[in-house]
């Protein structure tokens, strides 16, 4: 499914009170180096923020970036808000961050396309990116 109506526009997100941003300005820089329109979101946005940015900007993938642990409570609710938009089915939402095996599949369960941790190749997220974002 890849997206032939021009650039696959993405929004990078740092949800919560997590204050770690070098991976999500990575994620950012390499997507831009792909050819995908980015925005970035800053840093400690609440769920109903990211929400908004994504729907308001239209965008095709949402990458969220959490490393504080809340993973579990914090992305379920950008799913939900996703759904209340009627937005979930039709942007691809991914993960980056620790986020343990046990708590993979609920979040896999929300609607989550993708979870990536430490130490995956921007070169796989790119492709992940690329290879399964919602054609417009």
């Amino acid at each position: 499914m890849s997206n032939d109506q021009g650039a696959i526009r993405c929004l990078v997100a740092k949800v919560g009170l997590d204050g770690h941003d070098r991976g999500a300005h990575v994620v950012a820089r390499a997507f831009r180096d792909a050819g995908f329109e980015v925005i970035y979101s800053g840093l400690h946005k609440a769920p109903d923020e990211i929400v908004q940015a994504a729907v308001q900007e239209d965008v095709d993938v949402l990458g969220i970036s959490i490393l504080s642990g809340a993973h579990d409570t914090l992305v379920p609710k950008v799913m939900n808000g996703l759904e209340e938009y009627d937005a979930k089915s039709d942007t691809l939402v991914l993960v980056g961050g620790v986020i343990p095996e046990e708590d993979r599949d609920d979040l896999y369960d929300e609607g989550v396309a993708a979870i990536f941790g430490p130490g995956t190749s921007i070169e796989e997220t790119v492709e992940f990116v690329r290879t399964n974002a919602p054609e417009r």
